[in-house]
């Protein structure tokens, strides 16, 4: 339990929560939610958006013709050019991604006082609440989170995944381990795409990494034109695996300067690369801006599970991808005090990992 207590690191300030004030039913916003400082992009239906790559993890599994290595490719630039893209036949059970998605529907469905139970405990991000609230006076966003450490399973907090509903639990545990395993064959694949030793991606995330779980629940908003579910901002870290546990669509990426919706696909994830494989690829690999926008009419849900480094490890650019050529352009740094500096801070667009970058006439020593 000591170990699990040491492991905080940082916390968010409380503040009202939102599915209760939607419950209300009013008739505008308060007025804390109201984000006029960020565009409200929309598109009429004659503008031709571009569209997420679809990567199809089957093809890329399967021991075929040497010589196709077309959908490899096709990852590679997805990575490279949008820092996002969409998982089909990713073999993860389709039966457990639909019981992991009745499960969660069932936990918002609680009662207040049962998902009070799970709140946030002072100075800590993980429970029930929201984060990156660092003060009184900054906008907030119009959801409710669930963020829990979930493996390994020595960090897992006792007052949280252990006390969950039994059967919600049950459907995490296994999820929880079907989406590592998912994780490190996307990592290993990338890592084949990228000419980069697989020590190096072994040695950072399969050796005790570290998982956590983001549940997001965006209710029905008055006015979703001037809110943001989730303000725009990237991922901190390795790889994000998104399951949309609802139809309701929100899920948006800056590319080219524009906000590019990523369409419901069913039985698929959308994985995008975070700030932690930006640095451990040497910048080859590129985080991504998004956010959610939130709906009038319909709830939103979605669950992110996440995959970074043991945290008492440290990370930097894998040493197979540096050459006198292609020197170091991020500095090392320990995982810990990596994410202790990327929550004691706003979230806003992808301000944390550019204060890792190695500026000219820095050699990364600092």
């Amino acid at each position: 339990m000591e170990e699990a207590k040491s492991r905080k690191l940082g916390g968010s300030l409380k503040v009202p929560n939102v599915q209760e004030l939607a419950k209300q039913q009013l008739a505008a916003v308060p007025p804390r939610y109201i984000r006029d400082d960020i565009e409200n992009q929309s598109y009429s239906s004659i503008v031709i958006l571009p569209q997420v790559p679809v990567i199809d993890m089957k093809k890329l599994l399967e021991i075929g013709d040497i010589d196709d290595d077309s959908e490899l490719e096709r990852l590679h630039l997805a990575c490279k050019e949008w820092g996002f893209f969409q998982l089909v036949n990713h073999g993860v059970n389709s039966s457990l991604m639909k019981k992991v998605k009745s499960e969660i529907r069932a936990f918002f469905d609680l009662p207040m006082e049962e998902k009070k139970k799970f709140e946030q405990e002072e100075g800590d991000l993980e429970g029930y609440g929201q984060a990156f609230v660092v003060s009184e006076e900054q906008k907030l966003d119009w959801g409710d989170i669930l963020y829990m450490i979930t493996l390994p399973t020595h960090l897992r907090k006792p007052h949280l995944f252990p006390k969950l509903p039994a059967s919600l639990r049950d459907e995490l545990e296994q999820y929880s381990t079907a989406l590592k395993e998912l994780a490190m064959k996307i990592l290993y694949v990338m890592a084949r795409a990228l000419g980069m030793k697989t020590e190096d991606m072994n040695v950072l995330f399969e050796r005790d990494g570290t998982q956590m779980m983001r549940i997001n629940y965006y209710p029905p908003c008055p006015q979703p034109e001037r809110v943001m579910g989730l303000c725009p901002h990237t991922d901190a870290i390795g790889l994000a695996i998104l399951l949309q546990v609802n139809e309701t669509e929100g899920l948006q990426i800056k590319k080219d300067g524009a906000w590019i919706p990523v369409p419901y696909l069913p039985d698929a994830f959308v994985v995008n690369i975070g700030d932690i494989l930006e640095i451990v690829t040497n910048g080859i690999y590129k985080s991504t801006e998004h956010r959610a926008i939130v709906n009038e009419d319909k709830e939103r849900i979605s669950t992110a599970t996440f995959l970074s480094p043991k945290l008492d490890g440290d990370l930097g650019p894998a040493p197979s991808l540096l050459t006198p050529q292609c020197p170091a352009e991020f500095k090392r740094i320990g995982v810990a005090d990596y994410f202790k500096g990327f929550f004691s801070r706003e979230l806003v667009g992808k301000s944390y990992v550019d204060s890792i970058r190695i500026r000219n006439g820095d050699d990364g020593s600092n």
